[in-house]
Formats: structure tokens, sequence, C-alpha cells
């Protein structure tokens, strides 16, 4: 009895530790935006695709013209044997001008290859879009999942608590034995263990969910509309995947910025063709005396340079372009299969999880039959407390496997959502505003930015 007592003490205790007190719910919509508006991982793609977008100015430079100022002042002293000690001072100031006019389309290339770049990286945010929230959904489900959990075990607790206490009265009255009343303690024993089990695994849940959500979980309800989102068949899973992945379509980008890398290798061989200009407006001549006097000078010239032999640099670039490109498309058959496999198993993951709910109502039901029948027997001389231990135990298992078989359904259609290419917060409708830098990288095209900036 008093073993009893302490079990519900530390139930109750353990149970208004990890179920929220809020009443206002949370739904999957809500955590979904705010990881999205406040997740730093997608932060970090944004950030990265706007760092990779820089790449196309760098690139586009070498098509523009260099132009620089320049000026320098100078003093000087004189203290020859035998003379008079003199000074002297002079100062120039001019301007330089460089541009290339001709690389055999080294630069072309090599503003492709930044175009195909971002990409990339614009397709990675997409990726990361998906990862971080089916990681939201994976840890709202197991909160879900672990609550429940958490409340059945209480139940279970209670109902050894009850069979203990049972065993004592009918070991009183004559009607039982040692044995029944070791055998429900002993059940009782392994029921408080399961409880803290399901208490650390939710607590565990809670924190994964603070870190995707970026705040604790508050009364989660699992109720989602798919609609129209979740493909009918498995062909046309794959076939939407094969179209719209993030994943693929950031390898495909990554062949193209390969392709353009070896383009560039190989115009390295070519000539190239450069117009330098000087001038200097300011302090270009001097008297005799050494002193600066009025007058502009200038010059204009036409660079020519043709690689004869680099050491063998120029080879090794263009076998390694070549390599890369090789492996930019290996990489994306790799990033193809990859991703059919994954819609495949998260299909196959979603019509077990159905067929395991069915299952396992159809237990729940007949064992809670079962566990009323069997206690009823036992009142009445016709079973044993082992029996009624046993019932106990198998209606707790089938309910076990229903609260995890529902969330392993809800987490298997997201994961195929997201094997899909479409587990994103435009295709969610998500009360957000969608990351983009599209707006930045139009800013970064525009190869005269920096010179107004500097007008302004």
């Amino acid at each position: 009895m008093r073993f009893s007592g302490t079990v519900r003490a530390i139930a109750l205790a353990l149970t208004i530790a990890v179920v929220p007190a809020t009443a206002q719910a949370e739904s999957l919509r809500q955590a979904l935006a705010s990881a999205y508006l406040n997740n730093p991982d997608i932060m970090s793609a944004l950030l990265s695709v706007k760092a990779t977008a820089e790449g196309i100015a760098v690139a586009k430079a070498g098509q523009r013209p260099t132009i620089g100022l320049s000026g320098n002042i100078s003093g000087r002293f004189a203290a020859e044997q035998g003379k008079d000690f003199s000074t002297g001072y002079g100062y120039q100031l001019g301007a330089s001008y460089n541009q290339t006019l001709f690389d055999n389309f080294q630069t072309d290339a090599a503003i492709e290859q930044a175009r195909a770049l971002t990409e990339v990286s614009k397709y990675s945010l997409r990726n990361s879009e998906q990862n971080v929230l089916l990681s939201v959904v994976q840890a709202y489900y197991a909160v879900i999942r672990d609550t429940q959990l958490v409340q059945m075990r209480a139940e279970n607790m209670r109902f050894f608590d009850a069979q203990v206490n049972s065993a004592d009265d009918r070991l009183r009255l004559g009607e039982g034995t040692r044995i029944d009343v070791s055998q429900a303690k002993a059940r009782q024993a392994q029921a408080v263990a399961s409880y803290r089990a399901a208490v650390a695994s939710l607590q565990t849940s809670q924190a994964s969910f603070q870190r995707w959500v970026g705040h604790k979980p508050s009364n989660l309800t699992s109720d989602f509309n798919f609609g129209r989102l979740l493909p009918s068949s498995i062909d046309a899973a794959i076939e939407l995947a094969e179209t719209s992945h993030p994943a693929l379509l950031s390898a495909r980008a990554a062949i193209r910025a390969a392709q353009a890398g070896s383009d560039q290798a190989s115009a390295a061989f070519g000539p190239t063709l450069n117009l330098i200009g000087s001038l200097c407006g300011v302090g270009c001549f001097t008297n005799l005396a050494g002193e600066p006097k009025g007058g502009m000078s200038g010059s204009v010239s036409l660079q020519l340079s043709i690689p004869i032999y680099a050491g063998g640099a120029l080879g090794a670039n263009i076998r390694k372009a070549n390599l890369n490109q090789i492996k930019s498309e290996v990489d994306a058959l790799s990033a193809r299969d990859q991703i059919r496999e994954s819609v495949i198993s998260a299909w196959s993951s979603l019509q077990n999880a159905s067929a395991q709910i069915t299952s396992a109502q159809s237990a729940v039901e007949s064992g809670r039959l079962v566990v009323e029948g069997t206690v009823s027997e036992r009142d009445v001389g016709q079973k044993t407390t082992l029996d009624v231990l046993n019932a106990q135990a198998e209606l707790t298992t089938a309910q076990e496997g229903l609260i995890s078989a529902r969330a392993s359904k809800m987490i298997a259609a997201f994961s195929l959502l997201a094997a899909s290419g479409r587990l994103s917060a435009e295709d969610l409708q998500l009360d957000v505003t969608v990351h983009s830098a599209d707006g930045y990288i139009a800013s970064v095209e525009d190869v005269w930015a920096e010179l107004r900036a500097i007008n302004d």
C-alpha cells in the first residue's frame, strides 16, 4: 500500500513536470511557420546564397575596366661636402585605366560558372528548408507520441496499483496467495520503469522540438490537412521527385558549373588583349632645380599576350576541370538514385503505418474486452491474477503500437512530401514570407552598382 502511494506521487510529479499547463493549442502549421522564420539553418543557407551570388559580380569584373587615381608627394635634401645644404620637393597626381578587351572567352565562362554555383546555392536553400521542416514534423509528432505514451503508462501504473491492492485484499481474505501479490508488485515495478522511460523520451522530444521550432511545445494537435499535396501513386511520386527535388536540381546545376569550369580552363590557352592607359595631370615635369612645373602627359597601349608554356599548369587545369565535370555527372546520378530510394522508402513506410494502425486498433479493442473479461473471471475464481497481468500487458503493447503507428504515419507522409520535393513553405502554404535571394542576386548582376555607391 505504501509503495503504491509512492508510485502515484512520483507519477503525478513527473506528469506535472513534462506536460504543458497552458490550454492554447499549437497547430503543426504554426510550428512549421515559426521554424521557417526563426531556424538558424535556413537563415545560414539564405546567407550562403547571397555570399555565393557575389561571385557573379567578381566574375563580371573581368569584363569591366579598372580605373584608379594615384598621387604621391616627396621631399628631398642634399648635404654635399663643400656645398650649401639644399632641399626640394615633388608631387604628382595621375590616373590609370586597364581593361581586358579579349581573353578567349575565359571571363564569359567564369560568369556562367558563378551563375551556376549561385543556382546550386539556391537549391541548397530549398533543400535545407525541406530538411528543417521535416525535422520539425518529426519533433512535433514525437512530442505527441511521447506525451500519449506518458499518459497511457501513467494509467497503466494506476491499473497495477489497483491489482496490487486487490491481491493484498484477496490475500487477507484467504482467497489469494503471496505469489499473486509478488507477481502484481513485479508488474507494478515494470510499469514504473516504463513510465520513467517514457518521461525521459518526452523530455528529449521536447528539447528537439525547441531546437527546431524555437520555443517549447504547448498542447500540440495531431490534425493536418494535406489536401492534394500527397502523390497518388509511387510512380507519380518518383516522377515528381525527378523533376522538382531541390537536391537533384542542385546536382544538375553543379553539372553546369563544372562544364563552365572546363570551358574556362580550355580558354586559358588562348590570347589575351588588354587596353592600358595612364594619365599624369599634375607634377608630371620638373625644372632644372627639380621643382615641379605645369604640363600633362599620358599614354595608351594595347597589350597582347599568348601563353606558350606554363610548366604544365594549363594542361593540368584542363584535366582537372574535365574530371570535375565527369564527377558532377556521376554525383547527379547518385543523387537521383538516393532520391528515388527515399521516395520508395517513404511510400512503403506510409503504407505500412496505415496497415499497422488498422491492426493495432483491432488489437486495442479486443485487448480491452479481454482485460475486462479476465478481471471478471478472476473475481469469480476462473482466472488467476497472472492472467489479468498478462492480459493488461498485451493491451499495453497494443496501445503503444497504435500510438507509435499514428505518429509514424504522419512522419512518413511528410517524408514522402520531402522525398518528392514538395515540403516547402510555399507548397504547404504557410503564413510566412518565403525566403528568397532573387532580389539580392539581381542587384549583384548590376555591375555598375559599386560605382553608383561611390558617387552617392
